[in-house]
């Protein structure tokens, strides 16, 4: 495929650091009025990757002053006692955010764990109170990963009212509150899914496009408009040769990280295909993933000012 325009690779890590950098100083200023912001995440069970994910999440937090406590649960754990473990963070005035890690084991109900975290520390704005809020325009603790998003569509100073965004993935972790993000930045917003017909065609219309749905090479250069702004969520394993090479020719870094790993990461978007359509694109890794723990710690200290200091005013 002929080049076409030339594809800005986003850099998210670099978005992510200055975000951090923010919010490190806000810490700062709180920790100078005697108050730290405090982060409680609970990990049940042995679940490699998300062993990696809550390892991440704490020393992101250590990094910025943030306090941050690690609760880990065996696999066994069951839905009462972890609903107990919850309560008492609940409880405790020096944690302002709580965050269980996911997926839980299945003998847990999910839903119900998630609506026993407070909706002041509900810090990854899962609670239906939160979604809530988020629907009819309201402050509120909004979802990492599309809030990062957001924040990224901003600094890279992407146009946004009245322009066409399509996102493919209807969950309610991305799909749903990305959606309502944007039609509050006053974009035209289409929401597709499994069973969407035409997916290609109603893609190609977006000015801002965006893929979360973990499906490898999904997006290919025919559902991009030319110029497009694409924005990729997916986080997929490529585990064979055939496949790198298909999503990323002969590009030595991937294949020396292939070699070493016996795998390598990608995600929704054939970038063989898509860079030299779209006018800027978030790479994986390095892209969306960096700004989804950024947008943790600054929704734990946006839910520290609101609990110990705003709220406080307002019973003045």
């Amino acid at each position: 495929m002929s080049t076409q325009v030339e594809t800005r690779l986003i850099d998210g890590k670099a978005i992510a650091a200055r975000l951090k950098e923010e919010v490190g100083q806000e810490v700062s200023e709180l920790i100078a009025k005697g108050i730290q912001p405090g982060l409680a995440v609970i990990l049940v069970g042995d679940n490699s990757a998300s062993q990696v994910y809550v390892r991440n999440k704490t020393r992101s937090s250590t990094n910025l002053g943030i306090h941050s406590e690690q609760v880990n649960l065996p696999s066994e754990t069951q839905t009462p006692e972890l609903l107990k473990q919850i309560g008492k963070l609940n409880r405790a005035d020096h944690i302002d955010g709580i965050l269980v890690q996911l997926p839980l084991p299945s003998h847990i109900d999910t839903g119900k764990i998630l609506r026993s975290i407070i909706p002041a520390k509900d810090v990854d704005g899962f609670h239906p109170t939160n979604v809530g809020r988020l629907c009819i325009g309201k402050p509120v603790l909004v979802p990492c990963t599309p809030m990062g998003i957001l924040e990224i569509l901003r600094r890279e100073n992407v146009p946004m009212s009245g322009q066409q965004a399509v996102i493919i993935g209807r969950s309610n972790i991305v799909g749903k509150p990305m959606a309502l993000l944007l039609l509050q930045e006053h974009c035209t917003v289409t929401v597709c899914h499994s069973r969407s017909q035409d997916l290609a065609g109603i893609c190609r219309k977006a000015d801002i496009l965006i893929s979360a749905v973990g499906k490898t090479g999904l997006v290919t250069g025919d559902f991009v408009k030319p110029g497009a702004t694409v924005i990729d969520v997916g986080m997929n394993s490529i585990q064979t040769l055939e496949e790198l090479e298909l999503l990323y020719g002969q590009d030595t870094k991937r294949r020396e990280s292939f070699d070493k790993q016996g795998y390598c990461l990608t995600g929704d978007v054939n970038p063989s295909q898509v860079i030299g359509m779209a006018g800027a694109l978030t790479p994986v890794p390095g892209g969306v993933g960096p700004m989804t723990i950024a947008h943790l710690m600054k929704n734990t200290v946006l839910a520290c000012r609101r609990r110990r200091i705003d709220s406080k005013r307002s019973r003045a």
